[in-house]
């Protein structure tokens, strides 16, 4: 191995700068999902929402967030990626005003729903010009590593600050946080971040839009709500969206690229990720709170440390996939996400289980961690810059739809069970399965032989020239 290749590659002042406006972008979107979780009943009592009614204070950002990606993301590469991701920007700092002022339900769910519809616009387009702007490689392996990890740590870190701003002065200010950085990302980005070449002859299959968007708001709205008519109208729509596919002439997502292992393998390995470890925060909380009778400030700790530590994860497995290939990494990574659970199945009711708990965590979280990455180069990988849009669409696609149908699935599994506790070990156990079945599903789907689109250097896990960033 030659010292160029082994030396990890090196950023100008000037891709720095665009990573700090476009990775900050990122950052602030996902500490924007879970930054009013620990607020829930301060939001509720502040609007006059009741109990029944606190889910959708996150379902109304999840629909529009889940539901509207795809088809966001490939505008993006009609009609520009820069244009699109501003306009997020435009609107995330319109919806989060409309939220900080929000003097009743209707308000509040409203500008949670223009959030999440923020959301779908601004991130398959920053990650599109971040995989355009940084050549397919060692380089862009970084940067998806560094992505990751500031997706995870903003999930996390969203929990520690929402409960914070909450505490020191009120619910309000954490929609009003967004405002200033998205200013400030709406000044910077023209000066920085070229638009995308838009094609001469742009066609939107109108039809195709249609029937994937119908199709995923009804199947997240299924789930959410456990409703069998939006369920059925969901899978009814997504077939017809791809017979319309089939016989587009200019189709909204290309059946060829949906077709292909690295996107299909890569994206179903996102929605293991994201679904099962969601989930078992979701149980973990359950149990550190119900079980033990810790209050939300000691369970925000518990995820928050092994959290922020496992952020390191980012920037290592973006070394990693550029050295072992992410073939070998994103099994590897989903195996230690789902080894790391197995000890929780084993807990009991006394808090020795924390002894246990947050060394899982912090292992389980590097392995997450190191699973988003791959997965993200992974679905990314052997596309042209022209199709980069739609790829980042449906990884952004997976991972809210995977986000937000998770603990509903395990919440029933759980159900199933009583008193709790042998609940929440029940549903760890599907969780546990569902992940090692998965692992072999995508080692397999990933073989050498059936991704061949892929440079032979990638799939076989050989060092990439840093040269080439």
């Amino acid at each position: 191995m030659t010292a160029d290749t082994a030396s990890p590659p090196r950023f100008t002042g000037r891709q720095r700068l665009i990573l700090f406006v476009l990775l900050g972008a990122g950052f602030m979107l996902s500490v924007d999902f879970s930054i009013l979780n620990v607020a829930l009943p301060e939001v509720g009592a502040g609007v006059g929402l009741g109990l029944a009614g606190l889910p959708w204070v996150a379902s109304a950002y999840a629909l529009p967030a889940a539901g509207f990606t795809l088809l966001f993301g490939r505008l993006a590469d009609l009609f520009g990626r820069r244009r699109m991701f501003l306009s997020g920007m435009v609107l995330l700092a319109g919806a989060s005003v409309l939220g900080g002022f929000a003097a009743n339900p209707e308000m509040l769910l409203t500008a949670r729903a223009l959030q999440g519809l923020s959301t779908a616009l601004s991130i398959p387009a920053s990650l599109s010009l971040l995989t355009t702007t940084f050549e397919e490689g060692a380089t862009r392996d970084r940067v998806l590593g560094l992505n990751g990890a500031l997706l995870s740590g903003g999930f996390t870190i969203g929990a520690l600050v929402g409960g914070t701003l909450v505490g020191l002065l009120s619910w309000r200010s954490a929609f009003f946080i967004n405002v200033p950085v998205a200013v400030a990302i709406l000044v910077l980005t023209p000066f920085l971040v070229a638009e995308s070449r838009v094609p001469d002859r742009v066609r939107l299959d109108v039809p195709g839009a249609v029937a994937v968007t119908g199709g995923l708001l009804a199947a997240v709205y299924a789930i959410i709500e456990r409703s069998v008519v939006a369920g059925v109208v969901g899978v009814v729509l997504l077939v017809a969206f791809w017979v319309i596919e089939l016989r587009a002439p200019a189709p909204l997502a290309p059946v060829r690229i949906l077709g292909r292992p690295t996107v299909k393998w890569g994206n179903y390995a996102g929605l293991v990720v994201f679904s099962m470890e969601t989930a078992m925060i979701f149980m973990m909380t359950l149990y550190l709170q119900n079980v033990l009778g810790f209050d939300p400030l000691v369970t925000g700790l518990v995820f928050g440390v092994p959290g922020l530590a496992a952020v390191l994860a980012g920037p290592i497995a973006g070394r990693l996939i550029g050295r072992y290939g992410y073939r070998r990494v994103l099994p590897a990574g989903l195996t230690v996400q789902g080894l790391a659970t197995v000890p929780l199945i084993f807990m009991g009711a006394d808090r020795l289980g924390l002894v246990i708990l947050i060394p899982a965590l912090l292992v389980g979280f590097f392995g997450h961690v190191t699973s988003i990455v791959a997965y993200t180069v992974t679905g990314t990988s052997g596309l042209p810059n022209e199709e980069q849009g739609l790829a980042t669409g449906l990884t952004t696609m997976t991972q809210n739809f995977a986000i937000t149908i998770g603990i509903p699935i395990l919440s029933a599994i759980a159900a199933t069970r009583s008193p709790e506790l042998a609940g929440i070990h029940r549903a760890l156990v599907v969780a546990v399965a569902v992940t090692l079945v998965s692992v072999a599903l995508v080692w397999f789907g990933l073989r050498p032989g059936r991704a061949t689109a892929v440079p032979a250097a990638r799939e076989a896990g050989e060092p990439l020239a840093a040269s080439r960033g």
